[in-house]
């Protein structure tokens, strides 16, 4: 499965550095258009704990495509060009890491009234949700003959996508719109961006920084559209981030923090994008695979595999957590801890699985 997430900040937010934080990429802040990316992989301390148990001659993590996009300014979707060409950047991913700055920079001597998250978060907020009117006035516009004759799918059609844009011109982003399910088929064609799912970071300097108001503000904002915010010393972690991984921890102890930002962040997008974690486990290889919740086996199945997918038959499952309590797959036999999915079995988080399927 090859999931995106797209970075994006007004300029001066600090975005490249979050991203160089996450991917360890050594990225030099830019102002260009082109975009940059890498695949990262998902921190996932369960493949230890099963390699310790198979041995593996391999341990292959999820992955995650990771882009940083150029950062936007107020009116870009006014401008022929560079704006244009950078919002159609955030067309092809998944979701939205949106870094917000919460920081004074180190020597300026700028009043705290100037930093306002919640401003920043609602002026790209704004530039989403105006190329969105446009595209779904250009749908409308296509649309408009094939209502004129009558024609009942198109009719439902307009109506959902003339909804949306309502809730637009009203400054409601489409993914705050609670659409139905109708609804979202009818602008699914549209790419809207203002329906993707969106995590904030909040990007500070110094402990002191984390605890201003303004960011408590910004996590009232994002949980009212049903998000979260992490809060990431961009600088700091993005030096730490180019450290042997057996250095990092001491100095993100000195910060307060457990795990890296990556390890948040990733486990945060995860959550937003409603993703399954499961294994295949052997002495070749211990692998993590991602699918979607309410993935049925056979599609869980083809995340492997297509031909898994195709030639279903049944699916073994053991769940992480007894194969690690009682040590072994013939413990967990005895023990009866192994289960015989069907076709209608959904996929969970931290199941270890075996597919049975027809080759020919």
């Amino acid at each position: 499965m090859s999931l995106a997430c797209g970075m994006v900040g007004l300029a001066g937010s600090g975005k490249t550095t979050i991203y160089n934080a996450i991917t360890a990429a050594g990225v030099a802040s830019f102002d260009g258009a082109e975009e940059h990316t890498a695949v990262v992989s998902v921190p996932d301390p369960r493949l230890d704990d099963l390699a310790a148990i198979y041995h593996p001659v391999k341990i292959v993590p999820a992955q995650m495509k990771m882009v940083d996009i150029p950062g936007l300014q107020a009116g870009a979707v006014e401008k022929t060009g560079r704006g244009s060409k950078l919002l159609a950047h955030i067309k092809d991913v998944d979701a939205l890491l949106h870094v917000v700055k919460c920081f004074t920079p180190a020597g300026a001597t700028i009043p705290d009234d100037t930093i306002n998250p919640v401003g920043d978060v609602e002026t790209i907020a704004l530039e989403m949700m105006v190329a969105d009117t446009k595209t779904l006035q250009n749908k409308l516009d296509r649309l408009s003959k094939k209502v004129k004759s009558g024609e009942k799918s198109a009719i439902q059609e307009y109506s959902d996508c003339e909804k949306v844009k309502k809730g637009l011109d009203e400054g409601t982003p489409a993914r705050r719109q609670n659409l139905s399910e109708h609804e979202m088929t009818s602008i699914y064609e549209c790419n809207l961006l203002s329906v993707k799912p969106v995590l904030y970071i909040a990007n500070v300097a110094t402990i002191e920084d984390a605890a201003n108001p303004k960011i408590k503000a910004l996590e009232n904002f994002a949980q009212a559209e049903g998000s979260e915010v992490i809060t990431v010393f961009g600088r700091d972690e993005a030096d730490i981030a180019q450290l042997k991984p057996e250095e990092r921890g001491e100095f993100l102890a000195e910060l307060g923090l457990n795990e890296s930002s990556m390890a948040r962040l990733l486990g945060a997008a995860y959550r937003k994008l409603g993703l399954v974690t499961f294994f295949t486990v052997g002495p070749d290889e211990v692998r993590a695979w991602t699918c979607h919740q309410g993935d049925k086996a056979p599609v869980a199945a083809g995340k492997i595999h297509t031909d898994m997918e195709k030639g279903f038959i049944c699916m073994e499952v053991t769940s992480y957590r007894d194969l690690l309590e009682l040590g072994s797959e013939a413990a967990v036999l005895k023990a009866g801890k192994q289960r015989i999915e069907g076709k209608t079995y959904e996929v969970r988080e931290g199941d270890v699985v075996v597919v049975r399927f027809n080759k020919g």
